[in-house]
């Protein structure tokens, strides 16, 4: 009767979660990008839904890329000079970091965020990046970019 079974029907059940898992993950880019580990994040961002949360991770661990990026949701007018500055007010001598509530409440620096750190995945060039925000969210407002 076995004879007849289909090659797969033999194998282990652990082997079989294994291929399912294996195959799962084979259509899925891994990401190599650097976000500041959760537990260093301010409990307002630990408890807030896992896009703001990754959003925070993301613009804390990557100042380089995201003092280059602008914001449209009109918070040039609360001092913000980048996407960078709705997540990071300061960073001291010592590396802490104090941090920017504005974020927390804003979708449109959220959905900034997501789109240079979904660019930044693939490659594109902060100066490539800041294009495609400032040609896609131009609309909503003005640059907060001196």
């Amino acid at each position: 009767m076995f004879s007849k079974a289909h090659p797969w029907l033999l194998i282990p059940i652990p082997g079989l979660l294994l291929l399912a898992f294996l195959a799962g993950c084979a259509g899925q880019a891994q990401s190599h990008l650097t976000l500041m580990p959760l537990d260093q994040m301010p409990p307002e961002v630990r408890s807030a839904p896992a896009t703001v949360q990754q959003a925070y991770r993301f613009a804390a661990a990557n100042p380089e890329v995201m003092q280059q990026i602008p914001c449209y949701c009109g918070c040039g007018s609360l001092g913000h000079t980048s996407n960078y500055s709705c997540y990071v007010t300061s960073v001291d001598a010592t590396g802490a970091i104090t941090y920017d509530h504005h974020a927390l409440g804003c979708s449109l620096c959220v959905d900034i965020t997501q789109v240079a750190t979904r660019l930044l995945d693939q490659g594109k060039s902060p100066t490539e990046i800041k294009a495609y925000v400032d040609a896609t969210y131009s609309k909503y407002g003005p640059s907060n970019m001196p």
